[in-house]
């Protein structure tokens, strides 16, 4: 008979054992599911919103979280209205485009 190094599984691949240890990983899932399916389902609920510094204008404090999602909503919608800039001005651009070039390669 051989030594066989520490650790190793009697005569399994690499490939084996990693099939082996996936299949006792998706066990213990399988185990541990209905256990947290059992436990009680906590309750959504929303944070606080925060008071109005001293001092602060009436309209700058939220009412509400939709209005919160509503002034996000219309910042992304501004930011993406940059981000389509460059291919709005293209047409404004394009008949200059090569003298900026020559510029460019003046300097």
């Amino acid at each position: 008979m051989t030594a066989r190094p520490l650790g190793r599984c009697h005569g399994m691949t690499k490939t084996q054992r990693m099939l082996a240890a996936i299949a006792l990983a998706g066990a213990a899932a399988g185990l541990a599911a209905p256990a947290a399916s059992a436990a009680p389902i906590a309750p959504l609920t929303l944070p606080d919103l925060p008071t109005a510094a001293p001092g602060m204008p009436a309209g700058a404090q939220p009412a509400s979280v939709q209005e919160i999602g509503g002034k996000l909503t219309e910042g992304a919608n501004q930011l993406n209205q940059l981000t389509q800039l460059p291919n709005q001005l293209e047409p404004v651009i394009a008949p200059v485009a090569p003298i900026l070039d020559l510029a460019g390669a003046v300097q």
